[in-house]
C-alpha cells in the first residue's frame, strides 16, 4: 500500500487490537531482500524469479488396473431389515452430532441452514446465505461426492458428484439458472499407488466433459493427493479415490428456497423426476455398502443436455411456487428420500401407489440422480413437464397417518426415524455427556416447535411505521459495543437501525482511551461473539476491559446511572452483563454469572421460547407470545437460587434438553433489572429479525417482511422517546 496510507491503517489497527507491522518495501528491482538494514549481509538476497521463475513439469506414468468387486446381491423378502442398515450407515444416518456444535445463524443472513421443520432436523442440502439486510438476493451452495460408486467406475463417480451438488443447489430459486452456476473440486485420492494415477486421470477427464456438456465452469479446486497411510508392519491403507464438488450460484429471492420438510397440505402429491436417463443400478450404493459389496455397475449420467433441461424445469417450478416441498436422491436411493421428506414434519405420512415395475430393492436403493416434489397443483404442474419433455412419475399422496405405505409395507415413520437418529446418538455420546447424549435421542422429537405470535402482529415495515432505506438521522441515538473477538455487531446494528435509532460502533480501546464516553447515547447493545477468544471464561476477559480500565469503567457507570438509558446483552453480551452485575447491582458478588451448559458443549439450535408477564421495556408487550429463536453458545446457564428475587423475562417452552439447550434453572432464556430498563438474554433475537432467519416459520406468512421479534427493538425506541421527551 501507499507509505501515505499506512498511518490510517495503524489507527484501524490499534482500535482492533490487531498487530500491525511495517515489515519492508517494495522497490522493483526484481530482488528479494530479507535483513537489518544496518548489517551488509542479508539471510536472504535472490533474484525474485528464482522464487517465481517457471514450475519444472511433473510427468506421471501410470498403468490401468482392471478391478473386480463382487456383485451387490441380496433377498428381496429382506427389505424391511435392509431398509433398517441403510438408513444407520454414516452417509444415510442423522447428522445432528454434527449441525449442533456449529453455529449456524451468526451474521444474521443465514437464510437456509442444515435444519428444518417443526422437528428440527439437518435435512436440508443447500445452504443460503442473504447478501444483505435490505433486498431478498443470497448466495446459495451445495456439495456432492460419490466415493463408493468412483471406487467401481472413477468416471461415474465423477459424474454423479456433480449431480449430488447439482441436484442440492436446484432447490435455491438461482438468478441465472444453471449457467449461474460455478463448481469447486477438492480431488481427495491415494495417488501415485499403482494405477491410481490412471483412475485419478479417469475421473478429471470426467469432471471436465460433463462441466463442459453442462456448460458451466470449475474456476478453482484443491488436491489432496497423498490419501494413503503406510503402517510399520507394511500394511497400506488408501482412501477411496473421491472427488468432492462444492457448487456455489446467485439466489434471486432467499424466501423461495425449498425444504425437504412436506407441508400438510391435503391432496397434495409427489412427483418423482429421474435425471440419469440410465438404468437403475446398485454399484458403489448405501446399500450395496451394507450387504458388503461393491458392485459391477453404477448409474451415470447417460444425457448431458436432459439433466440441463431438467434442472432448468424445476428451477422454474420453484420460481413460479408450484413446489411445497423436494428433496433429491443420492445416499439411501428414493426410500431414504421419502423417509427424510416425512421425518420433520408431524402428523403426516405418505400413500406410495406407484408400482414399481422392476425389483423393490433395485427400485429403492438405487442412487440414480433425481429429484422427489410436493406439489398441490397437480395438473399444472405435470402440464408443464409434459410440454417440456420431462419424464416424470405420480408417486402417491400425503397422508393423515403415520405411516408409510409402499410396495405392500406398512412402515412406520416415527420407529425409522429413531433408527435414522440412533447413529447420531453413538456418535454424539462420544463428545458430551453421555445422559445427555441419551436426553437428546430420547426428546428431539417430543419438543416440537409451535407459535403463538402477538395478536396484532401482521409481519409487515408500515405496521411499525419503519423506513427500511431511511437515511435521515432520528437523534435517537444507540452504540454496538464490542471487544475484539465479537461477531454479532453488524446484525445487532441495523435491528437497532431499522427500529429507528441512529447507530454508532463503539470498540472497547473506544472507552478505553476515551475517544468516548457514552454521554451522547440513550442505549448500549453488548453483543455476541467470543471475546478474547473466551479463554479465561465467558466474557471474563472483557470484563476486565471495562473493570481495569479507568476510562471504560467511568463512562459504563456513568451510563448506568443516568436514568434515560437501556441496555442490551445477547449471548456474550448477556455473559458480560452477569458477569459485570448490571441487572442487580445491589447483589454485589452474589449476583448470578453465566455457567458452562450442562452437555458441557457449545449447543447452536432454533427453539421455541415463551415470554411470561413481565415488566422489561423490550420484552413486556410480548407477555402470552411463544416464538422460535437462534441461540448458540457454550456458556448459557442461568443457576438462579430462585425466581422471586430475579425478573425472568423469557423461558425455554420446554424444561429438559434439549429444548432448554444450557439446563438453565426454571428453563431461564433472559433476565431483565427490576426496571425492565436493562435486559440479558442468551438467545439471538436480532438473529432472528426476518421470517427467512426461521428455519421453521408458520405456513402461510412466508411473506412476512420481519418477524415478531422486531417489536422488541421498536419498544427499546420508543421507550427512549419518551425518556427523552
Amino acid at each position: 500500500m501507499k507509505a501515505k496510507d499506512i498511518a490510517l491503517l495503524k489507527r484501524v489497527a490499534d482500535r482492533e487490537r490487531s498487530p500491525m507491522y511495517e515489515v519492508g518495501e517494495a522497490t522493483g528491482d526484481h530482488q528479494l531482500v530479507f535483513g537489518k538494514g544496518s548489517e551488509t549481509k542479508k539471510p536472504i538476497n535472490f533474484a525474485v524469479n528464482h522464487l517465481l521463475g517457471s514450475s519444472p513439469k511433473t510427468i506421471l506414468t501410470d498403468a490401468s488396473t482392471a478391478s473386480s468387486f463382487k456383485e451387490v446381491s441380496y433377498d428381496v423378502s429382506k427389505f424391511e431389515h435392509y431398509l433398517s442398515q441403510v438408513l444407520q450407515i454414516e452417509a444415510v444416518a442423522c447428522k445432528d452430532w454434527l449441525t449442533n456444535k456449529v453455529d449456524r445463524s451468526v451474521s444474521g443472513r443465514v437464510a437456509t441452514q442444515q435444519t428444518c421443520g417443526q422437528v428440527q432436523l439437518p435435512l436440508n442440502n443447500v445452504g443460503v446465505m442473504a447478501l444483505d439486510f435490505l433486498s431478498n438476493n443470497g448466495i446459495a451452495t451445495a456439495n456432492g461426492h460419490a466415493a463408493g460408486a468412483a471406487l467401481v467406475n472413477p468416471t461415474a463417480g465423477s459424474q454423479l458428484a456433480i449431480a449430488e451438488a447439482l441436484t442440492n443447489i436446484v432447490f435455491a430459486p438461482l438468478t441465472h439458472g444453471l449457467k449461474g452456476v460455478s463448481l469447486s473440486a477438492n480431488w481427495m485420492w491415494p495417488a501415485k499407488q499403482k494405477g491410481e494415477n490412471a483412475r485419478l486421470y479417469e475421473a478429471v477427464q470426467a469432471v471436465s466433459d460433463f462441466a463442459l456438456a453442462l456448460g458451466i465452469n470449475i474456476p478453482t479446486g484443491k488436491d489432496s493427493l497423498s490419501m494413503t497411510q503406510k503402517y510399520p508392519n507394511g500394511e497400506v491403507v488408501q482412501s477411496p479415490g473421491t472427488v468432492i464438488i462444492s457448487a456455489v450460484g446467485e439466489v434471486s429471492d432467499i424466501r423461495k428456497t425449498v425444504s425437504p420438510a412436506l407441508q400438510p397440505i391435503a391432496g397434495s402429491k409427489l412427483i418423482y423426476i429421474d435425471f440419469s436417463k440410465d438404468t437403475l443400478k446398485l454399484g458403489g450404493s448405501s446399500f450395496a455398502q451394507v450387504v458388503n459389496a461393491l458392485g459391477t455397475e453404477t448409474p451415470s449420467i447417460k444425457d448431458a443436455a436432459y439433466f440441463a433441461k431438467a434442472f432448468g424445469i424445476v428451477q422454474q417450478l420453484i420460481n413460479q411456487n408450484l413446489v411445497l416441498a423436494g428433496h433429491d436422491i443420492s445416499s439411501g436411493g428414493i426410500i431414504t428420500t421419502l423417509l427424510e421428506m416425512c421425518f420433520p414434519t408431524p402428523t403426516i405420512g405418505l400413500d406410495i401407489t406407484h408400482t414399481f415395475d422392476t425389483d423393490v430393492v433395485k427400485a429403492l436403493f438405487s442412487e440414480n440422480p433425481g429429484v422427489v416434489l410436493q406439489v398441490e397443483n397437480v395438473k399444472v404442474l405435470t402440464e408443464i413437464l409434459r410440454k417440456n419433455g420431462i419424464e416424470f412419475t405420480v408417486l402417491g399422496d400425503i397422508t393423515t397417518t403415520r405411516q408409510l405405505s409402499i410396495v405392500n409395507c406398512q412402515l412406520s415413520i416415527d420407529s425409522l426415524r429413531d433408527t435414522w437418529f440412533k447413529t447420531s446418538y453413538l456418535f454424539d455420546r462420544k463428545q458430551r455427556k453421555a445422559g445427555h447424549a441419551q436426553q437428546r435421542f430420547d426428546n428431539y422429537k417430543k419438543q416440537e416447535l409451535s407459535y403463538i405470535f402477538p395478536k396484532n402482529f401482521t409481519g409487515s415495515f408500515a405496521s411499525f411505521g419503519l423506513d427500511q432505506h431511511r437515511k435521515k438521522a432520528t437523534g435517537i441515538r444507540a452504540a454496538i459495543i464490542r471487544e475484539k473477538g465479537s461477531n454479532g455487531d453488524r446484525e445487532m446494528a441495523y435491528s437497532l437501525y431499522l427500529a429507528g435509532f441512529d447507530v454508532k460502533d463503539v470498540h472497547m480501546t473506544d472507552l478505553i482511551t476515551g475517544r468516548e464516553d457514552l454521554s451522547d447515547v440513550n442505549m448500549i447493545a453488548f453483543v455476541g461473539g467470543f471475546s478474547n477468544s473466551d479463554v479465561l471464561g465467558s466474557a471474563k476477559g472483557w470484563a476486565g476491559a471495562f473493570l481495569y480500565n479507568e476510562k471504560a469503567k467511568q463512562a459504563l457507570d456513568n451510563f448506568y446511572k443516568r436514568k434515560d438509558t437501556l441496555s442490551l446483552g445477547v449471548c456474550n453480551g448477556c455473559q458480560l452483563m452477569m458477569e459485570l452485575g448490571l441487572l442487580y447491582p445491589e447483589l454485589g458478588e452474589k449476583h448470578p454469572r453465566m455457567h458452562h451448559n450442562g452437555s458441557g458443549r457449545y449447543e447452536s439450535a432454533f427453539v421455541n421460547i415463551s415470554i411470561p408477564e413481565n415488566n422489561s421495556v423490550m420484552l413486556k408487550s410480548y407477555a402470552g407470545t411463544r416464538l422460535g429463536v437462534w441461540l448458540a453458545h457454550g456458556e448459557g446457564r442461568f443457576q438462579l437460587a430462585d425466581e422471586k428475587n430475579y425478573s425472568v423475562a423469557a423461558s425455554y417452552s420446554y424444561e429438559s434438553y434439549p429444548a432448554n439447550p444450557n439446563d438453565s434453572d426454571f428453563a431461564t432464556a433472559a433476565v431483565c433489572s427490576a426496571d425492565g430498563r436493562h435486559l440479558a438474554i442468551m438467545p439471538h433475537i436480532e438473529r432472528s429479525l426476518f421470517a427467512w432467519n426461521w428455519p421453521y416459520y408458520p405456513a402461510g406468512k412466508l411473506n412476512h417482511e420481519v418477524s415478531p421479534w422486531m417489536e422488541a427493538f421498536v419498544n427499546a425506541r420508543q421507550w427512549v422517546e419518551k425518556a427523552k421527551g
